[in-house]
């Protein structure tokens, strides 16, 4: 394949008459003229989308490619969102991608997809951003933990423990941030772990607590290997955002998903995720009243 592709630029570059390539060391670069090369071919793509959508739209929303890039926290349910709309569109396909924030971003900029799902929307770029449900946040512990079972915790009382926690910059960063403001400088971030399944192992084997959307841990709880801890405050209550670029032509079927988010986004992940915040650790749970007690009865008389 790799040399398919090299035959290929060759020719290209025979035909343009002018390097597209050059190699530094081990490193290749785009000269100028590749990087004019490259900006035509995504001009190219785009209008082809443009035109596949044209022609979709004068069919009715009955087929296409959905394109959509969402962050990782989104990977826990966003399939089965996708599965419901699908059930209404049975000739529609997906083209579902998974990213970090900066990854997300990028397909974005690089007009790479056609709606991006998040929780923090850029403030510099050129975008439409649209709420469309509630977006939870909470401090997760393994069942051993100290704070397990313990009722109310003052926010303060967490300066004391060790986090596990996302990298700086990605949206689970920037949202315990903005939840904890002038606090997070005094919170022990102890380990920085680029994904989400690794922080919770990292919780279950005791390394500490984290701030996780609670939209990735419903599994965990019901296994009962993660418990949710009972802090003042919590859950931070953030939200999901649907995200284009302003001057995206949307195709009918992002259109179309884009207004089915909107109307029935907020309900149908409530329902994918739901469970019962307030419910202690089993640790903490009243023990079961005793059963009445049997009056005794007298001797019979004949």
């Amino acid at each position: 394949m790799r040399k398919a592709v090299s035959t290929v630029l060759k020719q290209l570059a025979s035909q343009v008459g002018l390097p597209l390539f050059e190699r530094i060391g081990r490193r290749t670069f785009l000269t100028p003229a590749g990087g004019e090369m490259l900006e035509c071919a995504r001009a190219i793509t785009q209008r082809m989308r443009e035109a596949d959508a044209a022609l979709a739209n004068l069919k009715g929303v009955t087929g296409g490619k959905l394109n959509v890039a969402v962050i990782s926290a989104g990977d826990y349910f966003f399939p089965r969102v996708l599965a419901a709309f699908g059930a209404a569109h049975p000739g529609i396909t997906f083209n579902l991608t998974v990213h970090n924030r900066e990854g997300l971003l990028r397909q974005l900029a690089d007009n790479l997809t056609d709606l991006a799902v998040m929780v923090r929307p850029p403030a510099d770029m050129d975008i439409v951003a649209v709420p469309f449900a509630p977006h939870p946040y909470v401090i997760v512990a393994a069942p051993s933990h100290p704070l397990a079972g313990a009722r109310q915790i003052p926010r303060t009382a967490l300066n004391r423990e060790r986090f596990v926690m996302r990298e700086p910059g990605s949206d689970t960063w920037n949202s315990m941030r903005e939840v904890f403001g002038r606090q997070f400088g005094k919170l022990n971030i102890a380990m920085q772990i680029a994904s989400t399944e690794t922080i919770k192992q990292a919780v279950v084997a005791g390394m500490g607590i984290a701030f996780l959307s609670a939209h990735t841990i419903g599994l965990d709880l019901l296994a009962g290997n993660l418990v949710v801890l009972d802090v003042q405050d919590f859950p931070a209550r953030l939200n999901w955002y649907l995200v284009h670029n302003r001057t995206k032509h949307l195709p009918p079927v992002a259109a179309a998903f884009k207004d089915f988010l909107l109307r029935e986004g907020a309900a149908l992940i409530e329902r994918l995720v739901r469970f019962d915040w307030s419910a202690p650790s089993p640790r903490a749970r009243p023990a079961p009243a005793p059963p009445p007690r049997r009056r005794a009865r007298g001797p019979r008389t004949a």
